[in-house]
């Protein structure tokens, strides 16, 4: 079994993420969904954690320009960054949604040079719109940022086109779709509830 799909059935596992077919989660949008996704469950699982950590390195190992910081979306990302720092030995900042309102006013915590190459790291692909903003923010601070690494996405196609338009890389360990076919090879998802919630994703933000 390839990390991503072990880390999927672990994610499902300690219930980081849920599944509910009949769409009885609400989204802070007040979108009715069938699945919740809370990545910080992680945090309590050393094992999951550790595949995490490995994951990313073996995507970070496989591209072309590597690294020279690591870069947390806060907060839920600023673990998971720390740790991958940790196993790299590189440095680690992380980014704020919006400067501080007082002290020195920053957004990116940590020493950042320009010119330096970044990958930042976020828990959960919705939209994409805190991880991108995270990758402006060290733009802005002249990093070059080589994409952003996630550990799950629900594969919307609006995230997307967000990242296209903002010529930025982004790879996730594991998604909606990994997760819902781990489910139906375990028999705790139908096919034809695999069908429907497919399509409840793909239907998101077009209207």
């Amino acid at each position: 079994m390839s990390l991503s799909n072990q880390i999927a059935k672990d994610l499902y596992e300690i219930e980081a993420v849920q599944i509910k077919p009949d769409r009885s989660f609400t989204w802070t949008s007040g979108i009715k969904s069938p699945i919740y996704c809370d990545n910080r469950l992680t945090l309590s699982y050393p094992a999951v954690r550790e595949k995490i950590a490995e994951a990313f390195v073996e995507i970070i190992e496989a591209m072309d320009e590597k690294p020279d910081v690591i870069a947390g979306c806060a907060t839920a990302g600023i673990p998971h960054a720390a740790w991958l720092a940790q196993r790299l030995g590189l440095p680690m900042v992380y980014v704020r949604s919006k400067p501080k309102a007082h002290g020195k006013g920053n957004q990116i915590e940590g020493k950042i040079k320009k010119g330096q190459n970044v990958v930042v790291i976020e828990d959960l692909i919705s939209t994409g719109g805190s991880s991108i903003n995270s990758a402006l923010a060290l733009r802005e601070a002249g990093a070059h940022v080589l994409g952003v690494l996630a550990i799950f996405s629900y594969g919307i196609k609006q995230a997307k086109e967000n990242f296209t338009s903002n010529n930025l890389f982004i790879r996730t360990i594991t998604d909606f779709d990994a997760l819902l076919k781990e489910l139906i090879a375990v028999e705790r998802l139908t096919t034809s509830e695999f069908a429907d919630l497919i399509n409840w994703r793909d239907e998101l933000f077009t209207s």
